[in-house]
């Protein structure tokens, strides 16, 4: 059985301790990268402050926040299939309605209100009007927030709440790292999982969204990564955005890529400037960004 180890300041320190803030990117079925990188550090003891989410980041977040073992929450996202939380309805703004997420999500999480979260919990969505993150925190119900958050535009039929029009929240920011600040995080944690290279052009009209959404979301990235301590991401090669058959090797990808960057995050508990090479994955040729302000 593997031993678990949790962190904290020395006895000898009179710093605090650092609160990590774990922020979860959109991928769809790559979302389930994010599993592999909580595992990883439910397995070390690595203390998780917050977590919040985007699109699929935000059920992830929301199951581990809620209280689920990153092992539940992997039985779950592996055996998920697109029906399980849509469902083909044509309409003017759109061709599939989230409402099946509801009961997926019921039977997922341990608890259903912002308030009563053991771990706090941010959500992201877009206010299609303004333009704007539209942040979901402290107070309320989860549900409404997160199928607003996965209200992929041009697929999803956008989701409405008290006058607003919601839809993805990747639209607006890609990774929230900045929310998990405002949640008291002093080190933001961010996993991005970028879209496959595109090999080809378009076929289709969901395709040419597809890859409007992802040149938008490359030219929008500096924000999120100067909000971040760390930033991991998964070699998720060319699996595709509903490639849920391939849950095993998703998750694999997120732990392997957690597991480059432990040095890093331990050294934050130790004080000791870490001395390792940049965490990177084995898997990548470029080292993963890191952007490292210890308070």
């Amino acid at each position: 059985m593997t031993s678990r180890r949790v962190f904290g300041p020395p006895e000898t320190s009179m710093e605090p301790s650092p609160r990590i803030g774990l922020a979860l990117g959109g991928g769809f079925a790559r979302g389930i990268a994010h599993i592999g990188v909580l595992r990883i550090f439910e397995r070390n003891g690595i203390p998780i402050h917050c977590v919040t989410g985007v699109s699929a980041g935000s059920i992830v977040a929301a199951a581990y926040a809620s209280g689920a073992h990153p092992d539940e929450i992997a039985s779950a996202a592996c055996s998920m299939r697109f029906g399980d939380v849509a469902r083909w309805s044509l309409s003017r703004t759109g061709f599939v309605v989230s409402k099946r997420m509801t009961p997926f999500l019921q039977r997922l999480l341990k608890h259903h209100r912002f308030e009563e979260m053991p771990t706090p919990l941010g959500v992201v969505a877009t206010d299609l009007c303004t333009g704007e993150p539209a942040s979901f925190r402290d107070i309320g119900d989860v549900f409404l927030p997160i199928r607003a958050s996965c209200s992929y535009p041009g697929l999803f039929q956008p989701v409405r709440s008290s006058g607003r029009v919601l839809v993805d929240g990747a639209m607006s920011i890609g990774i929230p790292a900045l929310l998990a600040r405002e949640l008291g995080a002093t080190h933001i944690i961010s996993v991005h999982l970028p879209a496959p290279p595109c090999g080809r052009p378009p076929a289709d009209v969901f395709q040419v969204i597809r890859r409007c959404f992802q040149i938008m979301q490359t030219r929008t990235e500096d924000g999120w990564r100067q909000a971040s301590d760390l930033v991991i991401t998964p070699d998720l090669r060319d699996i595709a955005w509903d490639g849920f058959e391939c849950g095993p090797e998703l998750v694999s990808a997120g732990e392997a890529a957690a597991l480059a960057v432990l040095p890093k995050i331990e050294s934050w508990f130790s004080g000791v400037p870490c001395q390792c090479s940049e965490g990177r994955d084995p898997g990548l040729s470029r080292p993963f960004p890191q952007v490292v302000r210890l308070t």
